[in-house]
């Protein structure tokens, strides 16, 4: 008796599936090929994005190798163009490589690119930290204090490997400017972190006691 009750109940349960099915076959094809459809997306958009990098790999090292022969006509527009495709790895390259090589040189079309390269090019963090301190390397010849501490506040507040080296260019840039109490208080707050690098500290400590001591 048990075993018909079994028997029954397990066709019962197989044809309410079987119905559930049947009753709703448009709904789960729909959501079947909505599945399908995202699948194919998502894996073109990854080959697309892998095309594309590869695209920028080879117009980045073209460009370089014709600069190197020589042959220096369009280097310039064929790397810019590398910046504004806003990818990781080949946009600061690109940029780096014009900045380095003097190919560009006007102040503002620079800090343009370094703020291209921190906000949209998807740097990881160390990466973003560092090209934050050396765009506040490249301005402290000519900002002001206030846009200087602007630019570098991002790397002073973290708890970035940079952090001591942007409070030493701050603190080096108070004490060219011979703002010596405020040279002093940075230097005093680097040499308060346990991180700071060895040469960075004793650097520090040197100019305290040469030049800021009362």
């Amino acid at each position: 008796m048990d075993q018909e009750v079994e028997i029954i109940s397990a066709n019962t349960r197989n044809e309410k599936i079987k119905n559930f099915f049947i009753n709703n076959r448009k709904l789960l094809i729909s959501v079947l090929v909505i599945i399908i459809l995202a699948l194919i997306g998502f894996f073109g958009y990854k080959e697309y994005l892998a095309s594309k990098k590869e695209k920028l790999g080879e117009q980045y090292n073209i460009a370089v190798i014709k600069f190197e022969a020589g042959q220096k006509d369009n280097i310039e527009q064929t790397l810019k163009e590398v910046i504004f495709a806003k990818d990781r790895t080949y946009s600061p390259l690109a940029f780096f490589f014009l900045f380095d090589n003097e190919i560009i040189t006007d102040p503002n079309e620079i800090n343009q690119y370094f703020d291209i390269i921190i906000n949209e090019s998807g740097l990881d963090e160390e990466t973003k930290n560092l090209t934050i301190f050396k765009k506040g390397l490249f301005n402290s010849d000519f900002v002001e204090e206030n846009k200087l501490l602007e630019i570098l506040n991002p790397v002073i507040k973290s708890k970035s490997i940079w952090k001591p080296h942007a409070i030493y260019l701050m603190a080096e840039y108070y004490f060219f400017n011979n703002q010596k109490q405020k040279s002093k208080e940075f230097f005093e707050q680097l040499i308060s972190i346990e991180s700071v690098p060895p040469k960075i500290k004793t650097e520090a400590q040197q100019r305290l006691r040469a030049d800021l001591s009362e």
